[in-house]
């Protein structure tokens, strides 16, 4: 099974759109600078294009984990990725591969899926690591709520992507 990098690309999009949304004084924004303490002056001055271009190298390293998460087909090739010949198409443990993936290869392969193993990365990973650190930086409920699940919706989206296209 090979990356499908455009889609990896795409679904690293997700953090950007999502977050534009999310962040706009008129959803979380504004409870999310409230909760930061932040003024309108705080905002400005940044290096925007820095930001967004950091955000989308990070988000694609995300992607390319929830690929992982949320294809089960991956599992079956890093099981035996060390295998003698497991790249030659005609070794048997080649044509094993080929015939698992000709019968299973489709299957758990919708966006439903995807976003189904998202959400729960986002909900039992992403969630608590999330709050630990505003435990520790004694942040509120709110910003641990804001932030966490922004993530949920994030990877729901990454992961059905994902799982869907590639």
């Amino acid at each position: 099974m090979e990356m499908n990098y455009p889609i990896l690309l795409l679904a690293a999009l997700v953090p950007l759109v999502v977050g534009f949304v999310w962040y706009n004084p008129k959803v979380f924004g504004t409870i999310w600078m409230n909760e930061n303490k932040f003024s309108e002056a705080d905002m400005k001055g940044a290096n925007m294009a820095k930001v967004f271009i950091l955000t989308y190298l990070c988000s694609f390293f995300i992607s390319f984990i929830v690929q992982f998460l949320v294809i089960h087909q991956m599992h079956v090739f890093s099981s035996v990725m060390n295998e003698p010949g497991v790249n030659d198409p005609s070794s048997p443990i080649g044509m094993w591969l080929a015939d698992f993936m000709t019968k299973y290869g489709h299957n758990f392969r919708t966006f439903k899926h995807g976003a189904l193993h998202g959400f729960l990365s986002g909900l039992f990973l992403v969630l608590p690591i999330i709050a630990i650190n505003g435990l520790f930086e004694r942040k509120s409920g709110k910003y641990i709520m804001i932030h966490g699940f922004y993530w949920v919706v994030c990877l729901m989206l990454m992961g059905g992507i994902i799982c869907q296209l590639a």
